[in-house]
């Protein structure tokens, strides 16, 4: 038996698997797809405090965000990169005293150690305000971070492995029987598993999971979040926060393989999660922010990719989409028999101190729990970000392995000593040997897997090398 099965493979749900198979609990986590198929890779791929929402007061958001921007910093420092974010100052909009105190607190709400204070920038005279219309005069530059989402949830899948947690990818959970002291699930690969306590960490789907398990209150509230990545829009390593005239604010940033990730958007979701997509509509809006502040004109045709998730965020019945909060909530279900844990909202930045949350929550099911160890342990590949200059390696591969794997580029290169001994090359730098790491080390099963999450080289590859390393996981031959 299980002491814990956790629902739903994004950054909650391997957050949690994490944290209590640290703690020595016995826990198995299903996902019906791949690890971050579903909104934990669809976001802005930021750790940040969230700038805006001290607009709406939440100041304990902020600060336990900020804080955990420098917790991140330290245990993720090869997917989690400082970057420095320009705020033009915008005549009508936000007047630049009221954005300097923001920043200020922004500055000093938590303790930073490892990140650069505000600057003000006089826009006509430096790099950065280059690529922008000369009507901008005067801006901001201050810190935050930037992260690869999709790896840092399988990072945190395969610490909570390499605890002894079970990790099943593309295996739904079908149905649930509640009894007095534990839970039975039905798997869709036909098992039956029992499991003192359900984690629901669903996202999207949390309310499915909740009826399935007898409980047909709809707590949730979707937002779909939209955004568009063009050829690169300017060069330098900063990004950019852009005022909209509906009040939101809208980020540019340095995306992968020389490219510009422009987002996002904040809509009413009413639909079924699976069917959510960009609309035309997003996408001019995106546009057109883009372009109030960009002196080259972006068009449709330098978009090159989009994608679209639903945020599944606790109804506070706020009328604003946009003012909804970010904030988790946890609904600790013990009528009726075996316990049952319900998550809703939470952000990439606080899904560490969420784990923590929801353990502290259950606490009580399991006397003698250990105390909270992930803030000062390295997730995977976290104690090195520096890969060794193996002269055979070209850099840019070597650069890309440091900033994904860290320290466990090493086990990819392995004994190789020249480039012919990674084996076959599908393109874009992308050598067997990656590819059979991560069927072994991290859950792959697809091609989409590789392209899309692990890595971000479906925008390199063409369709025909797509399609050769398509066929080469249906038939892959030994090695």
């Amino acid at each position: 038996m299980y002491d814990i099965l956790i629902i739903g493979g994004g950054i909650n749900g391997t957050g949690i698997a994490r944290d209590a198979a640290g703690r020595g609990l016995k826990v198995l986590l299903c996902e019906r797809g791949d690890l971050a198929c579903g909104t934990s890779s669809w976001s802005s791929k930021l750790i940040h405090g969230g700038l805006r929402y001290l607009e709406s007061y939440e100041f304990g958001l902020v600060r336990k965000a900020l804080a955990e921007r420098e917790t991140l910093l330290r245990i993720a420092p090869h997917i989690v990169r400082p970057m420095r974010f320009v705020l033009p100052v915008e005549k009508g909009m936000r007047p630049a005293w009221m954005l300097r105190i923001g920043l200020f607190l922004y500055d000093h709400l938590a303790q930073r150690k490892q990140l650069k204070e505000t600057q003000t920038l006089d826009l006509r005279t430096t790099p950065q305000g280059a690529p922008l219309r000369s009507s901008f005069v005067k801006g901001f530059e201050y810190s935050d971070c930037q992260v690869d989402d999709a790896r840092l949830v399988v990072l945190n899948a395969v610490d909570a492995a390499e605890r002894g947690a079970d990790i099943l990818t593309y295996t739904a959970c079908t149905a649930l029987e509640r009894r007095q002291e534990y839970w039975t699930a039905t798997l869709s690969d036909g098992r039956h598993v029992e499991a003192r306590v359900v984690v629901n960490a669903a996202g999207p789907w949390v309310d499915v999971v909740r009826s399935m398990a007898g409980n047909a209150e709809n707590r949730l509230r979707l937002v779909k979040g939209s955004h568009i990545v063009t050829r690169q829009l300017y060069r330098g390593d900063h990004a950019y926060i852009f005022q909209s005239a509906d009040g939101r604010v809208v980020f540019a940033t340095p995306f992968a393989h020389g490219h510009t990730l422009i987002g996002t958007t904040d809509i009413e979701w009413r639909q079924d999660a699976d069917s959510a997509a960009i609309s035309e509509e997003e996408t001019d809006y995106l546009l057109t922010v883009a372009n109030h502040y960009f002196r080259n004109d972006v068009k449709k045709g330098d978009v090159v990719w989009s994608y679209s998730g639903v945020r599944p965020l606790f109804d506070d019945k706020d009328v604003s989409a946009s003012n909804v909060t970010r904030d988790y909530a946890f609904d600790l279900d013990t009528a009726g028999g075996a316990p049952s844990l319900s998550i809703f909202g939470g952000k990439l930045t606080t899904y560490r101190v969420l784990a923590e949350a929801a353990l502290s929550r259950m606490s009580g099911l399991f006397p003698n729990l250990p105390k909270p160890w992930t803030a000062d342990t390295a997730l995977p590949g976290g104690d090195i970000v520096t890969l060794p200059d193996w002269p055979w390696l070209p850099k840019e591969l070597r650069d890309r392995w440091a900033a994904a794997y860290g320290a466990r580029g090493i086990d990819i290169v392995g004994q190789a000593s020249s480039i012919n001994d990674l084996g076959q090359h599908f393109g874009g730098g992308l050598y067997e040997v990656e590819v059979r790491h991560l069927i072994d080390r991290e859950f792959v099963r697809t091609a989409e897997d590789i392209l899309w999450r692990r890595s971000k080289l479906g925008l390199v590859l063409t369709n025909a090398e797509c399609s050769t390393l398509e066929e080469w996981l249906k038939n892959k031959p030994n090695g």
